[in-house]
């Protein structure tokens, strides 16, 4: 297969992707792989398909794919194709939670400057470091590299990498509990689809509006969460995408908690569960069986609860989420309180405050910890953050 064929075929299989036909535009890919002989066709198929893996959530193939790209661009002996090889490699490692090698491919991607292309590339790589960190309970480092990210956006007028960046802060701001800030960015988001998003892929509308849908439930406004899930959930069907599918259950599941109805949550939370195990999204997990324990505990089976929280904990240090494991340390707090077991209580009252050291989770001026209720918080330059008031 020459270079002008290998073209028309890839235009194909993107029109097919694009028109729905997944499954399609994956076999005339796949066709190209074999049969084409030009190594840039090969390397812009090889993009093809990690994307497309990617928004089913097939991350073990989009890795497998990252890899044989790398081999394609060190044959083409280009910086430019080694450059987003590598941050294909990172963000392929991002989606399986292994958040230390994320970080690690997208600092050989800085480091490997070559022209035009790489630079635009880095807005890209910052948000996925930036993500990474967020993994890693490394707040101010995720700050640092989201608001670099934000302004690599606003240099090269890049809006759709504004709006995923935004889309990250919300959950950044979620997870410190800053909600009106968690409910700002997602919205910003959602109004950069509406005025530039006209040919852009559904998934940033659907996007947005699932972090819209975490903060507004966050904020007691259920009604609103609901709205907004079920408008990301039509989406997340319509296009087949597992990974959203999964966070639109759990959050489904969290509503229905927030209005005590745990019989409606449990199902959710399970039908949540068996598509992050079957993606590989293992911090996804941690929030779901979060979840489930607060759903045993609402029901005083506090038993059960700590089976998930030791499910849970296991996840949370083997991918080295600090946030996870102090909120498990805390709801460990309370239910050996309940149950008056004094030196277990203690045990875990001593690793949250661990946690909080770790985290660096103080405010500068007032001292008191940050991320233990809603408050407005204001980030410096620096990207240390303190209370505003």
């Amino acid at each position: 297969m020459g270079q002008d064929q290998t073209k028309q075929q890839i235009e194909k299989g993107l029109h097919l992707y694009q028109s729905n036909q997944t499954e399609k535009a994956l076999r005339v890919w796949m066709r190209v792989l074999e049969k084409s002989a030009d190594p840039a066709g090969r390397f812009r198929v090889l993009g093809c398909l990690i994307t497309a893996h990617a928004e089913m959530g097939r991350y073990k193939d989009m890795l497998k794919f990252a890899v044989v790209q790398i081999d394609t661009a060190r044959e083409l002996e280009d910086p430019d194709y080694l450059t987003e090889s590598y941050l294909n490699l990172a963000r392929s490692n991002e989606k399986l939670c292994e958040f230390q090698k994320t970080i690690s491919y997208c600092k050989t991607c800085l480091n490997m400057q070559g022209t035009t292309v790489s630079l635009q590339l880095n807005g890209q790589v910052s948000l996925s470091m930036g993500n990474a960190f967020l993994g890693l309970s490394i707040f101010q480092k995720a700050l640092e590299c989201f608001e670099k990210a934000l302004r690599y956006a606003h240099n090269n007028d890049d809006k759709m990498l504004e709006c995923r960046v935004c889309c990250s802060l919300g959950n950044f701001y979620t997870q410190i509990k800053d909600y009106e800030k968690a409910l700002f960015f997602p919205c910003k988001a959602a109004e950069l689809v509406n005025d530039y998003g006209k040919g852009w892929s559904l998934k940033y509308r659907a996007m947005s509006q699932y972090h819209m849908a975490v903060a507004y439930r966050k904020l007691g406004r259920l009604a609103d969460a609901m709205d907004c899930c079920e408008e990301s959930m039509k989406i997340a069907l319509q296009h087949g995408d597992r990974p959203l599918q999964a966070l639109c259950l759990l959050c489904f599941a969290d509503i229905h908690r927030s209005r005590r109805d745990v019989q409606t949550a449990f199902p959710r939370y399970d039908s949540s569960m068996s598509i992050m195990t079957e993606i590989g999204n293992r911090l996804g997990l941690v929030q779901v069986l979060l979840g489930v324990t607060k759903c045993w505990m609402i029901q005083k089976e506090l038993d059960k609860a700590l089976e998930s929280i030791e499910k849970a904990q296991e996840l949370a240090e083997g991918l080295g989420n600090k946030l996870g494991l102090l909120k498990l340390h805390c709801l460990c707090e309370r239910i050996y309180r309940t149950k008056e077991q004094q030196r277990e209580l203690r045990d875990h009252v001593v690793k949250f405050h661990e946690c909080v050291e770790e985290m660096e989770l103080y405010c500068g001026m007032c001292g008191e910890s940050i991320g233990e209720k809603n408050n407005q918080l204001q980030a410096l330059p620096c990207s240390h953050f303190f209370h505003l008031k």
